[in-house]
């Protein structure tokens, strides 16, 4: 489990300069520019919604389907994000760079097909699903930050090579 090294007391960077050329050249990084920030405009809506339900009892069925789109945007993203990864680090997924996020993304995809599961199969009640639903929110949260971090890393990163 790569751990990202230190070189010299200091974070090793994300990107060589070959995957940080490959990841500005790729189409796949704008379509995860695009994609990140949508889902997390479909997070807050079905968060409100979610809440609103709990909250009052009204909206249901809104809620649910907020819910089903905001996992079919996590399913794209994690697709596009393994296309991504194999187009700038050469594998789908767990490269050392990302490895820590690719692992927790696998628990928010777990929670959110859980959810799903749990709404096919009527094995939670309406309540229960919306509670749920806030776990896999709340999982997600904390990879959105990962992400984040990663994110801030790479900036500080390239302004040290400029």
């Amino acid at each position: 489990m790569p751990p990202i090294a230190k070189q010299h007391g200091r974070r090793k960077p994300l990107y060589d300069a070959a995957q940080r050329a490959r990841r500005d050249e790729s189409v796949w990084t704008l379509i995860q520019g695009i994609l990140a920030p949508l889902q997390f405009l479909v997070f807050l809506v079905s968060l409100a919604l979610v809440l609103r339900y709990l909250a009052t009892g009204a909206g249901y069925d809104l809620a649910t389907a907020s819910i089903l789109v905001k996992t079919g945007f996590l399913l794209l993203i994690m697709i596009t994000g393994a296309i991504w990864e194999k187009v700038v680090f050469g594998q789908y997924l767990f490269a050392p760079a990302f490895f820590w996020e690719d692992v927790f993304s696998f628990a928010v995809i777990a929670l959110h097909c859980a959810y799903v599961w749990a709404l096919v199969t009527a094995a939670l009640s309406p309540v229960a699903l919306m509670w749920l639903a806030l776990a896999a929110y709340g999982a997600y949260i904390i990879n959105a930050g990962q992400f984040l971090l990663k994110l801030r890393a790479a900036r500080l990163d390239a302004a040290v090579t400029a």
